[in-house]
């Protein structure tokens, strides 16, 4: 078989060119634009045929372009094929073949340079699907000895530096993806042959009058249908003619496509010119707008060079990630179920032609290969007949109407339909079916295509929408080939990917499933589990939550579980475990990578590094590690000028604290010098957070629990008591409930008596004016109970006089307030304080009458007289040294003087010495006492 060449010649379209002409005139009285856009487009069509380089137009993921894709490749079956994609992505395209499509091609990066830090992580996704040319293009030319296949378009690097305003997610904060429309993530999509118009008001007049709803439904009725049939060369004239129309209208700035374009070429010229390949044998496949290209580098004549901008230092990784056909119509702009429409027409046409589609040796599901076909002679050039006059003058060819598979699908979509919990019956299936006919009349078409039966379903079934039901479109995308979802196969996927299934493979289940599976290990029966429990603990602190869902058990700072149960999704989130390899060889090293990074960013805090300590010692048990992060949360510590993570900090060093001083090493230097370096840091910060405004209340009161708690600690290791007192004194808070705090940690010092706080506290009671803010001293002095917790007492006490003496009246409206300033500390301080409550009040109602308050029975005894204390050596003691007495009854609150001492009320003591003197003499003479007893 002899194929030959196609190629224009200058006049093939001439007599289209002047009928488009006369045309626009017709039209709008004067050539004008319209004239120059419609004698352009003939222009591109003939500049793009007439090239020595055989250029093959598509668009993305259409079957139309897939078809003829087959029909070119075995035809002509070219020794060299240039595509556009990506020329970096090149090795990834070996794998395919260890996957199940669809599946993406993917470049991405953490470590980025000579881009802003914001936009990190890059990441630029290539999905394939079979359907899509350049997959038939692939399989071909990796399957079929002595092909080359070469990659030309810019790198991904490129895609960045020439279009950073595209570098951000495409896809809206506000507009969450699905569970499978995320399986790109945030992703900058590569699209091979983008054709739409890009301009509102065509699209709204191509939309209107092809009484369609979206872009996808109009492309498939007007393009894809007659195109899928349709011989070669009206297939590349249309599609450029198309590519060309679209490039014209595009509104805004077109330099990034045409920079593709000037890469593409001059790529192709210097592979060409450096081995020595006939043009002839060459097919070069390429989005549709992109044939038709104005830019000077255009063809292989050309001499205009292009200077390759070189690439960033930013290191990138490569891999293959699990696509599926709704993440595909996400991401970029299709209707939903479009992709599995373009599926089914796809397996259609090929069926209709008698087609045998290139699949890649050893790929899932992939049918056997076809006898190797004989190599064909190319002959001289041939010239190219004007196709496209006559399909645009021709009216479209209508299909008749496929009853046999109309009425399938009726049937078929009752009975899913009955599945989903819809009433529908055997009438619905006749009105789906008439309804189908009935639409497609309507909108001048003979064959109900999938959407007409979309439409005719949602109308006779669906007639009343339940929430958490499918809904009746959803159940026809599924009927007419589902939302087919791709995964990567074991081979392809990066070592440390490989490596975290191999180690769970004692579980014993499939984990490439995308269903979730339970998993039990009973570490005590079988502690060879405990490495795969280690493991599933790490990759939950790693990937998204939903991936592994522990059931039973728990991991934390010194917690060691006996069983657990697990909830496995790692094959429904394959996409984030493959993203995981690009930053390490091993789950552990990755780890241990981002905590490195998370403390030495620049808005690391030191609660991030303590969380980082936390991590290392539970997640890696890495003490080496451990120090390295904590040595870092001591330099944090000391350069923060802020106390916003103070309840956070104290929290987490308590708990390392208490962690550590349970193991046989004890404490570690950085421990104490966080203590040390945390005392000196608060004390000087104290009273400045007391006076602002932005500082709350429990940042201060985490302050003073620090200090408090760890006070014995810190004088050990040096830190001065002194610092604390100045440092409460010289506060002077304004609002409430720091009052209420500094007064805690005036008594906490001894600086307060609980008598002067109590009297405090009543006089507030007392006063009228203070009486709407007294919740927030409750407030305050609930948080100071953590680094004072006597005085759970009296909060207690204040409470009970609150509500045992105020009137309704003045109770009931700051009792909201009080809840809301009491609802922050619900969950640690509340607790303490009623079982203080419970301790304090009766425990059984008949008590309850005869109770009385302890703070009344203080009150009542300091009243009563006091009986004389007997005289003897105690008495005599504290009576020759009232110092200390004095301190202690100051410091408890107590108020009177010393009284006379009673006659000895207990002679037994003394007549014991007298009858027995030996023992007291023998003491005299060893303490150097010379005085006789008198």
């Amino acid at each position: 078989m002899i194929v030959s060449d196609t190629r224009s010649t200058p006049n093939t379209f001439a007599a289209l060119r002047d009928q488009l002409a006369d045309a626009a005139i017709a039209f709008a009285g004067m050539s004008g634009a319209a004239g120059e856009i419609l004698t352009g487009m003939v222009d591109d069509v003939d500049r793009a045929l007439s090239e020595r380089l055989e250029i093959f137009p598509v668009c993305h993921h259409s079957p139309a372009s897939g078809l003829a894709m087959v029909r070119r490749l075995r035809e002509k079956q070219p020794s060299v094929i240039y595509l556009e994609l990506c020329e970096d992505m090149r090795p990834l395209l070996d794998e395919l073949r260890n996957c199940r499509l669809p599946v993406a091609l993917q470049a991405f990066a953490t470590d980025i340079e000579a881009f802003p830090t914001e936009w990190a992580p890059l990441s630029v996704v290539a999905p394939i699907t079979e359907s899509s040319a350049e997959y038939q293009a692939i399989a071909y030319a990796l399957d079929t000895p002595g092909v080359e296949l070469v990659l030309v378009d810019r790198s991904t690097d490129h895609v960045f530096q020439w279009a950073p305003e595209k570098a951000e997610s495409e896809t809206p904060a506000d507009d969450e993806p699905s569970e499978d429309e995320g399986l790109h993530g945030g992703a900058v999509g590569i699209e091979i042959g983008d054709l739409r118009p890009r301009f509102a008001e065509l699209e709204e007049h191509l939309l209107h009058h092809g009484k369609v709803r979206h872009w996808s439904e109009w492309w498939d009725q007007y393009v894809e249908q007659p195109l899928v049939d349709a011989d070669y060369d009206t297939y590349r004239q249309v599609m450029v003619m198309i590519g060309s129309l679209f490039r014209r209208l595009r509104r805004g700035s077109t330099v990034e496509d045409e920079d593709r374009e000037r890469h593409m070429w001059t790529r192709m010229r210097e592979h060409l010119a450096a081995n020595d390949i006939d043009p002839a044998q060459v097919l070069y496949v390429c989005g549709a707008a992109h044939a038709a290209s104005p830019v000077e580098q255009f063809g292989l004549e050309s001499d205009a060079a292009f200077e390759i901008s070189p690439r960033s230092a930013t290191k990138w990784h490569y891999g293959l990630i699990p696509s599926s056909h709704s993440a595909i119509e996400a991401q970029f702009g299709l209707a939903g179920g479009a992709v599995s429409i373009a599926a089914a027409t796809w397996a259609k046409g090929l069926r209709r032609g008698r087609l045998q589609s290139f699949q890649l040796e050893g790929q899932q599901g992939a049918k056997k290969r076809a006898k190797k076909l004989p190599l064909l002679s190319i002959s001289s050039e041939a010239e190219v007949a004007d196709q496209l006059s006559g399909f645009l003058s021709r009216p479209p060819v209508l299909d008749p109407l496929d009853e046999a598979e109309l009425l399938e699908w009726s049937v078929d979509i009752v009975r899913l339909a009955r599945r989903n919990g819809y009433l529908a019956s055997t009438a619905d299936a006749i009105a789906i079916f008439e309804t189908s006919i009935l639409l497609a009349g309507l909108r001048n078409r003979a064959r109900p295509t999938p959407y007409d039966f979309q439409d005719a379903a949602v109308t006779c079934i669906e007639k009343d929408r339940v929430p958490g039901r499918r809904d009746v479109r959803r159940l026809c995308e599924i009927l007419l080939g589902g939302d087919r979802i791709g995964q990567v196969g074991y081979a392809a996927l990066p070592p440390l990917a490989r490596d975290a299934l191999d180690r769970l493979a004692p579980l014993g289940l499939d984990l490439s499933k995308r269903t979730l599976q339970r998993a039990l290990l009973d570490l005590k029966a079988s502690p060879e589990l405990r490495p795969c429990s280690d493991l599933l603990w790490l990759l939950r602190r790693l990937l998204p939550q939903d991936a592994l869902r522990p059931i039973m058990g728990s991991r934390g700072l010194g917690e060691t579980s006996i069983q657990e149960s697990w909830d496995i999704g790692l094959g429904k989130y394959q996409r984030s475990l493959v993203e995981l390899g690009y930053e390490g060889v091993s789950v552990e090293q990755v780890l241990e990578q981002r905590l490195r990074r998370a403390v030495t960013a620049p808005d690391a805090t030191t609660a991030v590094a303590l969380g980082a300590v936390e991590d290392a010692l539970v997640y890696l048990r890495s003490v080496r590690l451990a120090d390295e992060l904590g040595n870092r949360a001591v330099e944090l510590l000391a350069a923060e000028r802020t106390v916003d993570d103070a309840p956070v900090v104290l929290r987490r060093i308590r708990a390392l604290l208490n962690n550590f001083r349970s193991t046989e090493d004890g404490l570690p230097p950085w421990c104490e010098r966080f203590v040390t370096a945390g005392y000196a840091h608060y004390c000087t910060l104290l009273p400045a957070a007391f006076a602002a405004e932005e500082t709350g209340p429990p940042q201060v009161a985490a302050m003073l629990g620090f200090l408090f708690g760890m006070e014995n600690l810190a004088l050990s290791l040096g830190c001065d008591h002194t610092q604390l007192e100045l440092a409460v004194l010289q506060s002077h808070p304004e609002a409430p409930a720091k009052v209420a705090l500094l007064w805690a940690a005036r008594f906490q010092l001894g600086l307060l008596t609980m008598a002067e706080l109590r009297e405090r506290c009543d006089e507030m009671l007392a006063n009228p004016l203070v009486l709407p803010t007294v919740p927030q001293y409750v407030s305050g002095f609930v948080q100071a109970i953590d680094p004072a917790p006597a005085l759970k007492p009296f909060v207690v006490e204040l409470l009970s006089k609150a509500f045992g003496t105020l009137p309704d009246a003045v109770l009931l409206p700051w009792l909201p307030k009080l809840i809301t300033a009491l609802k922050d500390q619900a969950g640690d301080l509340i607790p303490g304080l009623v079982r203080e409550a419970g301790r304090t009040f009766p425990g059984a109602l008949p008590a309850v009458d005869n109770f009385v308050p302890p703070w009344s029975v203080e009150f009542t005894t300091a009243a009563m007289p006091v009986a004389a204390a007997p005289r003897g050596p105690v008495t005599e003691l504290l009576a020759a040294h009232p110092a200390a007495s004095d301190a202690l009854a100051a410091l408890l609150g107590v108020e009177g003087g010393w009284q006379e001492a009673g006659p000895a009320g207990n002679r037994e003591v003394t007549g014991l010495l007298d009858r027995f003197p030996a023992t007291a003499a023998a003491l005299a003479v060893q303490l150097g006492v010379s005085a006789t007893r008198s």
